[in-house]
């Protein structure tokens, strides 16, 4: 029987294969490349390529890619042979180290929000050896960033490479402060809980509004939904067991760590999380998984819905960004411990959270903005648009008890006690779960759950990565130059309790009383795109994204302009796709059905029959079908009289206030 370890991994060109198939000098080189940034040789890389070259075509891969992550939010990649000709007439294979490390597809039709314009077509990509290659559909995917012919980063890689790095820097200064001289990186890690719908691909076809928007635009209640609950970690049935062991194996296969599978609250919705891993591959392996769901699930007959909200008045499907920090050397920077209260350096950096978050606060709610995303905040287990923290009822009580300079007598384990001798006996967790916490403490990583399910999580770990480290520079540059080291940090640490408490709440984040108890804080609620997404550009934003060197000020107006402009025509489909199956679908048919039951009132009539029921209908359908037609005219003149407007915010806020109220 083959075994998953004969096969994990068998698609990655991952250290195992390096070790193996690189010289000693070439494997050491380019570790030191991956593991602490050194400037690659090309000497090296030429090496790498040609290891590369023997060992995809090897396993049947006849091309090699760039693969890339553009700010189209999904994948990129332009196939090209390793076939070269010879002198003879026949055929070899080549790929050289320039090929391997850098790219130049065209540019100019992807998404830049203005840095280039249409003519200017030439962009790079770039290898990114920190994540390793690997052959998918008989082709070596090589990971890359893409920038323009002017430098500006036009994908989602760049910045979260630049954020990885900022942190490191700034999370380095403060582990040194406290004795840690042997670390050489700071990592961040991440493991998204990536939610998901299956349906079946008969039923798909016969939805235009599934087809085009990925949501039902139209829909009537069924009779049954989750009202019962159990659909929620219920038996996995047969057909959705075949697509999840059809989908392990083949995310193994490129070393994905995925791990845990079950039924989600609503019908037909499914839940996979991975092993954590550091938050660049973690990014990489999450766009693949979601590649590969979709693929996979056509293999079964069915179809993978990943919009955040397909169905109304059931869960949407979210993505939870579970994230944490470390040391190269093994440090888990998160972790309380037996007691937090002691345990200084967690304190800062958790202290360093909680003030980062508070101040920016509004960028991570931007981070998690999409006009899908929009329609499933607020419930069904769904975080409100509020950014708020959990910490539990211990860490709270430790904070508290820095502020006030009083004792903590620390919170007792108690053993869970069931009732019954023979189950077994095990101490509960100090503090409980809170699903309804944007961004919740989970005992030695922070769950931001806060992300939709078809979103990139580079957003979100950019933003949370530049935060971090920004307040951490500001902590560095305090406490290095102290005289008193321990009373300083005494300081610093009950200082940013004080001052950034108000982001931290432990109750109900869908209770009425909650927003105006955030609104009476101070903390922002942002419920729209439109509502947020121009804040990107607010000077306390910008300045921190531009001096932590994660954007430059074009890269930022680029952003902010792209992701509302995919806000707008991602509406803009919906009301068309609305109005296509109203006039095409909905109204003929029910204008049919009117007839027929006329026709028969008609026939019954003559007989002598009563016909109320034919005639109530034809009439009630009748008056409906003159509502519908003059919805669906106002619908259309609403959409062509904003469509053309220039500014981009300007159109957004069409939309949001004109727009989707038609569309309801």
């Amino acid at each position: 029987m083959e075994l998953i370890t004969d096969y994990f991994g068998s698609m990655v060109f991952d250290d195992r294969v390096m070790k193996k198939m690189l010289a000693p000098d070439v494997y050491a080189s380019l570790r030191k490349t991956i593991d602490e940034g050194a400037q690659l040789d090309l000497t090296v890389a030429s090496a790498v390529a040609e290891a590369m070259k023997i060992w995809a075509t090897e396993k049947g891969a006849t091309h090699f890619t760039h693969w890339f992550q553009p700010l189209t939010g999904i994948t990129a990649e332009k196939h090209d042979g390793f076939i070269m000709p010879s002198r003879d007439g026949g055929a070899i294979l080549e790929f050289s180290g320039k090929e391997l490390i850098k790219g130049e597809p065209d540019a100019s039709s992807f998404p830049s929000g203005g840095l280039r314009a249409t003519f200017e077509a030439r962009g790079y990509t770039a290898w990114d050896p920190t994540s390793y290659a690997f052959i998918k559909d008989k082709t070596l995917c090589i990971p890359t960033a893409f920038g323009s012919y002017g430098g500006e980063a036009l994908d989602k890689k760049t910045p979260l490479l630049r954020s990885m790095e900022a942190l490191s820097r700034q999370a380095l200064r403060i582990v040194r402060l406290f004795g840690n001289t042997e670390a050489k990186y700071v990592h961040t890690y991440v493991g998204p809980e990536q939610e998901y719908f299956l349906i079946d691909k008969k039923m798909y076809d016969q939805r235009k509004d599934l087809v085009f928007t990925g949501r039902t635009l139209f829909g009537a209640r069924p009779p049954k939904g989750q009202e019962l609950d159990d659909h929620y970690f219920g038996a996995i049935k047969p057909r959705v067991a075949e697509f999840m062991e059809d989908l392990d194996r083949e995310l193994w296969k490129l070393g994905i760590f995925a791990k845990t599978e079950h039924n989600e609250v609503a019908p037909g919705q499914h839940e996979l999380a991975p092993v954590y891993t550091t938050t660049n591959i973690a990014t990489d392996h999450n766009q693949l998984t979601m590649e590969m769901m979709q693929k996979i699930a056509a293999r079964h007959g069915l179809v993978c819905l990943l919009h955040e909200k397909p169905f109304a008045g059931v869960n949407g499907s979210g993505k939870h960004n579970n994230w944490s920090i470390a040391t190269d050397n093994g440090v888990k920077l998160l972790t309380p411990g037996d007691t937090p209260y002691e345990n200084a350096q967690f304190l800062l950096f958790l202290c360093a959270v909680i003030r980062a978050v508070d101040e920016y606060q509004d960028l991570l709610r931007i981070s998690a903005a999409t006009a899908g995303n929009d329609h499933r905040l607020g419930a069904n287990e769904a975080p409100p648009a509020i950014v708020s923290m959990f910490l539990g009822d211990e860490l709270t009580a430790v904070l508290q008890a820095i502020e006030n300079d009083a004792p903590y007598n620390g919170t007792q384990r108690k053993e869970m006690l069931f009732g019954v001798s023979a189950l077994p006996k095990f101490f509960r967790d100090t503090t409980d779960r809170n699903r309804t916490s944007p961004f919740a403490f989970t005992g030695n990583k922070f769950e931001f759950r806060m992300i939709g399910s078809s979103n990139s999580i580079a957003c979100a770990n950019i933003m949370l990565n530049a935060a971090v480290s920004d307040v951490l520079r500001d902590f560095a540059d305090r406490l290095e130059n102290c005289a008193d080291f321990d009373g300083e940090l005494h300081t610093l640490i009950k200082t940013t309790v004080k001052e950034h408490k108000r982001i931290l709440f432990l109750g109900n984040g869908y209770d009425d009383a909650w927003v105006a108890e955030a609104e009476k804080r101070g903390l922002s609620n942002l419920p729209t795109t439109p509502d947020c997404m121009p804040r990107l550009l607010d000077k306390k934003n910008a300045d921190m994204l531009v001096r932590t060197g994660i954007y430059s000020m074009a890269e930022l107006r680029s952003r902010c302009d792209i992701m509302l402009d995919n806000y707008c025509k991602t509406v803009a489909i919906e009301a068309a796709t609305m109005i296509d199956m109203s006039r095409r679908q909905i109204m003929p048919a029910v204008s049919s059905y009117a007839a027929e039951l006329a026709r028969r009132s008609e026939i019954k009539s003559s007989c002598d029959y009563e016909c109320g029921y034919e005639k109530a209908n034809a009439k009630r359908l009748s008056e409906l079908l003159t509502v519908m037609m003059v919805k669906t005219d106002e619908l259309e003149s609403t959409a062509s009289r904003i469509k053309d407007i220039a500014d981009v915010k300007t159109h957004s806020y069409a939309i949001r206030d004109g727009l989707i109220p038609v569309m309801n």
